[in-house]
């Protein structure tokens, strides 16, 4: 029995839609990586021909700003995959794709996705649907760096970290991301970014060690966000 029948992927993203026999398709055409912390998996501008299927670990999706810093824009986590929306609209993908953390990813070529795209219209409205819910997900950041300061962001973010990724068992952030990465997911400086999280270690809300953070006051923190 192929091993992407039970895949975590599958469970969890358009890949649910295909059948037994094109399951084992897939599984003859799909190639297995491992990621390192730190790799790129894809450029922003590159062709990648195809999609990557998150088996575990972490990686953010950043996009080069015009003063040449990364803005995150998105976090993606195993279960999920990337390059669904270049795939289908043919064209480079917008974004880069860096690890955060070991990966393990395979990657399924183009020719092989919209085979199953344009025969399998349970798989494709799927896909549609992941596509939609990737766009509604940046309207949302949008509005959200376009309306709320950069405290109620960064309030905003760590909640969503805890949230979507979890804890480790000291109860800090299981995803540990640089001062720079965080301040580039809420969209500011450095600078703001670690003056702001000193502020919440100072009034309780969080505590600080090293790169862990871990959330003391949800309740206050949700607060600040809203």
């Amino acid at each position: 029995m192929s091993k992407c029948e039970h895949c975590i992927v599958r469970e969890f993203s358009s890949l649910k839609a295909l059948s037994k026999e094109e399951l084992l398709k897939l599984a003859d055409c799909k190639t297995s990586q491992t990621i390192k912390k730190g790799d790129i998996i894809f450029e922003e501008g590159e062709n990648v021909n195809g999609i990557f299927c998150v088996k575990d670990g972490v990686c953010k999706m950043t996009k080069l700003s015009p003063n040449g810093k990364d803005q995150i824009v998105k976090l993606v986590k195993k279960g999920e995959l990337l390059g669904q929306r270049s795939m289908i609209s043919d064209e480079p993908v917008n974004l880069s794709a860096v690890a955060l953390e070991d990966m393990e990813v395979c990657f399924i070529p183009k020719t092989e996705v919209m085979e199953f795209f344009t025969e399998n219209n349970k798989f494709s409205l799927n896909m549609m649907r992941a596509v939609c819910g990737d766009l509604k997900e940046a309207d949302d950041h949008m509005v959200s760096m376009a309306q709320k300061n950069v405290k109620a962001r960064l309030a905003e973010t760590l909640l969503y970290l805890e949230e979507t990724f979890g804890t480790k068992p000291d109860g800090s952030l299981h995803i540990q991301l640089s001062r720079e990465e965080l301040a580039g997911l809420i969209g500011t400086a450095t600078e703001s970014c670690i003056r702001l999280l000193s502020e919440l270690n100072k009034a309780g809300y969080i505590s600080i060690t090293g790169k862990h953070i871990t959330l003391l006051d949800k309740a206050k923190l949700k607060r600040i966000a809203e």
